[in-house]
């Protein structure tokens, strides 16, 4: 009967297998509401690996101080499991350099999988077995700390004279096969020069990571003061924007087909503040209002900021940290290879990589659900 309660919760939805849950523990879960926001998120968990980079990531970010998702200390709960189920067929077949970027989620579905196995959580473990392939992860190993220093003393020595002896063989090998020594330094200096290759490929991929950082782009919330079209480009408007600064900043935007000035006036709106200031048509701008728009660039508007939300006050990316360039260097073109990263989801929230742009009253928003955002 158990088995079938199960598979029923997996054809089904996620609340099934909740209700399974609860049913099976024989006793109602104290944190009924946290667990049903663990819901939401499992069930709007996005399907496209671009989004399904960014929200692994943010969770990652999240489970870096702490073990559990919802629980008592470090007992799993229904959403530990529930997160793990919908995580799970993701995860088990992610590359090893996927994987390596996501330690904490690693983590957190080992230690949930053990106690599905071992400790039969909820369910039985004959069940779980059968849902849930287990996901095999590379563990670092260690040195036992029980040895004494006399054992650790003779070990090395025993170790070093073991090093010692190989040379002597290896030299008296070399005296008497001098091609085969040298054979032996050229594959050994081949090794050296693959390494060093590797080396070097590795470094380029954590500039290029540092490059498309969201982080950089100091990304602030502001409000239009005035608004008027630019004088001699139809398509532009010139806003004064004032982001808590002592003086308001002079922006240039490609909105006149979308927006009116008058409907500007006085309009909260998200903008990258760290570009460098430049002049279009002969106007300065000091800023970048950051719109998302259709496919076809037919409808353009502002994001906006959630009510009541703080002049100047920074958005943030759950799971990144890092502090913004003083002023974004046009040469190593870091916005143009971030903003491609920027879109609305589904329900018109605002993100990078699928992580939402997020201040104190909550993430910023578009009208556009699955727009691009420059």
């Amino acid at each position: 009967m158990q088995k079938i309660l199960l598979d029923d919760a997996k054809e089904n939805d996620i609340k099934s297998l909740y209700l399974h849950i609860l049913k099976s523990s024989g006793a109602p879960s104290n944190d009924n509401d946290e667990v049903m926001k663990w819901i939401a998120f499992a069930e709007s968990f996005p399907l496209d690996s671009k989004s399904c980079s960014g929200v692994l990531s943010g969770l990652n970010g999240e489970l870096a101080q702490k073990s559990v998702l919802l629980g008592n200390g470090l007992k799993p709960s229904e959403a530990d499991v529930i997160v793990f189920s919908v995580l799970h067929p993701l995860l088990i077949g992610l590359p090893n350099a996927d994987k390596e970027k996501l330690p904490h989620v690693l983590r957190w579905m080992d230690y949930i999988q053990v106690h599905l196995f071992s400790e039969q959580l909820s369910v039985s473990k004959e069940d779980f077995g059968e849902l849930f392939e287990k996901i095999l992860l590379e563990k670092a190993e260690f040195e036992p700390q029980g040895a004494t220093n006399t054992e650790k003393v003779e070990i090395d020595s025993d170790a070093k004279k073991a090093s010692q002896s190989t040379k002597s063989a290896d030299k008296s090998e070399a005296d008497k096969n001098p091609k085969k020594s040298d054979a032996g330094k050229k594959a050994t200096q081949g090794k050296e020069v693959t390494q060093d290759k590797k080396k070097s490929s590795e470094t380029e991929a954590v500039e290029k990571d540092k490059d498309i950082s969201v982080s950089l782009l100091n990304i602030q919330v502001g409000l239009i003061r005035k608004a008027w079209k630019h004088p001699s480009a139809d398509s532009l408007l010139v806003e004064e924007i004032d982001t808590g600064d002592a003086k308001p900043r002079q922006v240039v935007s490609g909105l006149a087909k979308h927006c009116s000035p008058d409907e500007l006036k006085n309009r909260r709106v998200v903008l990258i503040t760290n570009v460098k200031p430049g002049k279009l048509r002969d106007v300065v701008s000091e800023g970048l209002v950051l719109c998302a728009s259709n496919e076809d660039h037919t409808i353009v508007e502002p994001l906006l900021p959630p009510e009541g939300a703080k002049i100047g006050e920074r958005v943030s990316f759950s799971g990144i940290d890092g502090k913004p360039e003083d002023v974004l260097n046009p040469k190593k073109k870091q916005l143009e290879k971030i903003t491609p990263h920027l879109f609305t989801d589904g329900k018109g929230v605002a993100t990078f990589k699928g992580i939402p742009f997020m201040i104190s009253g909550g993430p910023c928003t578009s009208s556009i659900p699955k727009a691009s955002i420059k």
